[in-house]
């Protein structure tokens, strides 16, 4: 029986051929392809733009009342009759069919642009030179910066918006620049901001490792948010508004009858918390009130309240007598009597808390409640009473400010600028959320929050709008929710109805409240 011949193996002469008849039959099955697109093109059109006018139709139909539908369908066939009826209608209707269908299914994408305008191209030129003398050397033998160099090797993402104006762009710089220094940063970002279009926020953040600087065009903060009932757990209370990109976290917010939902810088206060005090600076006109306003109306849902006015405005007047609210002081011989009182009564929580321990039992119930001592400048107190030979009333926030988070005890300090100097070692030292408002030098924000931000302020600056840190955390921008003094006659309707809703019942008088204030005051005078 004969066998049957093995087959011969392919040599690499053979296998080549094979892989180029095969390479060829693909590219002719392509332009194949690529002719009979061209080819059928028109039929493609006509069919998408029938598609399309069909289901125009089929909505129209769908969208007219049931009452109306029946004369729509005799008014259509009487339209098909006339023209059926007409010498050359249907033809005529044909090619009225046709046309519309090529003009309906046309490709409508239009097609983006390759690159950057002349406009944008001169722009990012100009961008370019001005950063030639900072990210350039003359031992660097392979200059990215040179004079007439080229952008597009130092530019590797730039978007416009619709006014022309530069709003996000990925800059790469050399690996000899000091991005470590703030100086050196400051100098760059300095350029950037004045260079890409002055009035508006940006963000800048700086990639170390790969030698990248990213710049973002931010929008501007929402400043048409009122005093409202927040969505928040006890112990938790909302500074203001950031970015969406800084948090993770949003609120439901009601905009009239719009419901909105805005991420918040949530402080967390209490047993648990690392930055258990805070303390505000800002101008005036700032909006450090208005942030002390509206720390108070949220603490008041779950504690006791104890305000220090030193600015003696009576910009918290509207807070006398209210529920909760223990005392409102605007004279230093009540600041001091208030003052010792809530260091005495820190201590009492303090010895009670320990004894319970060691019973074995939990907190009392009155060791549990919140205690809030907010002070708005009390600084003008110590000028006031080192006058008169009297204590400095920021002494007596040692005890709260040093043992409060164990008894529950939250400090809240605003003053201003020109007086940080005259703030104690003590409400320093344990202050360790911060706030900035208004429009405050960036040495004066780092000087407050211990870093730099990485943002511009505005040209404007709005009441209320500043930078938060919480701890050792980043640095938010932040937006105070419009909380104004209901008393002033400034305040818009709105506004003020807002917070008068918001303030708990009175249940003091007002003029036994004073009449008590005074009798402090004697007997501590």
């Amino acid at each position: 029986m004969a066998r049957r011949p093995l087959p011969r193996i392919l040599s690499k002469d053979s296998a080549q051929i094979a892989r180029t008849q095969i390479a060829r039959s693909r590219e002719l099955a392509r332009t194949a392809a690529d002719s009979a697109t061209d080819v059928l093109h028109p039929l493609i059109t006509i069919s998408r733009g029938l598609r399309r006018l069909a289901s125009a139709g089929r909505r129209r139909f769908a969208e007219t009342p049931k009452d109306k539908r029946g004369p729509l369908l005799f008014l259509a066939a009487s339209v098909v009759l006339f023209v059926a009826l007409v010498p050359y209608g249907p033809l005529l209707a044909a090619i009225t069919l046709m046309a519309a269908a090529a003009w309906q299914g046309r490709d409508r994408t239009p097609s983006a642009p390759d690159g950057p305008d002349e406009t944008q191209s001169e722009r990012l030129q100009s961008l370019y030179e001005a950063l030639v003398p900072y990210f350039s050397t003359a031992e660097d033998p392979a200059p990215l910066y040179a004079h007439g160099g080229e952008w597009e090797k130092a530019f590797d993402t730039h978007e416009f918006d619709d006014g022309g104006r530069l709003g996000h762009l990925v800059i790469r710089y050399p690996a000899y620049f000091p991005d470590g220094e703030p100086v050196a940063r400051a100098r760059i970002e300095q350029l950037l901001s004045a260079k890409a279009g002055r009035g508006r926020e940006y963000h800048f953040e700086w990639d170390e490792a790969g030698n990248r600087l990213t710049v973002t065009v931010l929008a501007p903060l929402p400043t048409d948010i009122a005093a409202q009932r927040f969505v928040t757990a006890p112990g938790e209370t909302v500074l203001g508004f950031t970015d969406p990109s800084e948090v993770q976290r949003t609120l439901p917010l009601s905009y009239g009858e719009e419901q909105r939902d805005v991420p918040p810088v949530v402080w967390r206060t209490g047993i648990r918390s690392t930055e258990p005090h805070l303390l505000a600076m800002g101008h005036p006109g700032s909006g450090t009130s208005t942030l002390l306003r509206s720390i108070a109306l949220q603490a008041l849902q779950y504690g006791d309240v104890l305000i220090v006015d030193g600015g003696g405005t009576g910009e918290y007047a509207c807070l006398i007598g209210r529920d909760g609210v223990l005392a409102v002081e605007c004279a230093p011989a009540g600041a001091l009597a208030s003052l010792e009182w809530a260091a005495q009564e820190t201590e009492r929580r303090l010895i009670a808390i320990n004894r319970a321990r060691q019973a074995g039992d939990p907190p009392p119930e009155d060791t549990r409640r919140p205690l809030w001592i907010l002070l708005d400048r009390p600084t003008v107190f110590t000028h006031l009473t080192a006058a008169d030979g009297r204590k400095d009333p920021q002494a007596l926030l040692q005890m709260p400010l040093r043992h409060g988070r164990a008894a529950n005890v939250t400090v809240v300090v605003t003053e201003q600028f020109d007086s940080a100097d005259a703030l104690s070692e003590g409400v320093r030292q344990h202050t360790r959320a911060r706030v900035v408002l208004g429009p405050a030098a960036p040495a004066q924000v780092q000087a407050v929050l211990g870093v730099p931000a990485h943002t511009t302020s505005p040209a404007q600056v709005p009441p209320g709008r500043g930078y938060a840190r919480l701890g050792s955390g980043p640095v938010h921008r932040l937006q105070v929710p419009s909380t104004p003094d209901p008393y002033d006659d400034a305040t818009t309707d709105a506004d003020r109805q807002a917070v008068l809703e918001l303030l708990p019942p009175r249940t003091t008088p007002v003029e036994a409240e004073a009449l008590a204030t005074g009798a402090v005051a004697a007997e501590s005078s």
